[in-house]
């Protein structure tokens, strides 16, 4: 991805560090922090997660933004005795997620109908975070809460909501 990136933009006007969004750390400070698309979740435990936020706010500048998309785990929808929940039915694909509600862990399962009709699998492993439990670890890095929607549209979040696109703030200054 890195090599497609420099075909593009060279090296010198775009510098990229390969790393772990946890730990890795790189010079200066940014107005600007983000993660989209769900892979905070990539990180398997708690531990993690917070050294991220924490990793987050030591590149942010005074009043700089980290952001996070995320979707907020479907296991409302569990009746009695279920184990997964479908995300995705259609005729070329079959996606549902199961839970470990104890640990927090979950696995995407995808079974994906080829053109010769054969079947593909593939599944990846997660730790979903809810959003009050994402305050909670903005909260412990020294960061606040500035706003949740519901999606890059800007919809409301709500008990409702599927997923939340949220904004935490560095303060201008440390007490």
């Amino acid at each position: 991805m890195v090599e497609q990136l420099h075909r593009k933009v060279p090296s010198d006007r775009l510098p990229v560090v390969v790393g772990d969004m946890a730990t890795t750390v790189v010079p200066g400070e940014f107005s600007l922090v983000y993660l989209v698309w769900n892979s905070i979740g990539n990180l398997r435990t708690q531990d993690e997660q917070v050294a991220c936020f924490r990793n987050a706010a030591r590149h942010l500048a005074p009043g700089g933004r980290f952001v996070i998309e995320l979707w907020v785990p479907g296991i409302r929808r569990f009746p009695p005795g279920q184990a997964a929940v479908p995300f995705d039915v259609s005729d070329r694909h079959v996606g549902f997620d199961t839970y470990d509600m104890a640990t927090q862990q979950g696995t995407s399962h995808h079974y994906t109908r080829r053109d010769d009709d054969s079947v593909r699998y593939g599944q990846s492993n997660f730790r979903y975070i809810w959003p009050a439990e994402c305050d909670l670890m903005a909260r412990l890095a020294g960061l606040e809460l500035e706003e949740r929607v519901a999606d890059w549209d800007g919809s409301p979040f709500t008990s409702d909501s599927e997923s939340h696109v949220s904004v935490w703030r560095k303060p201008r200054s440390q007490q």
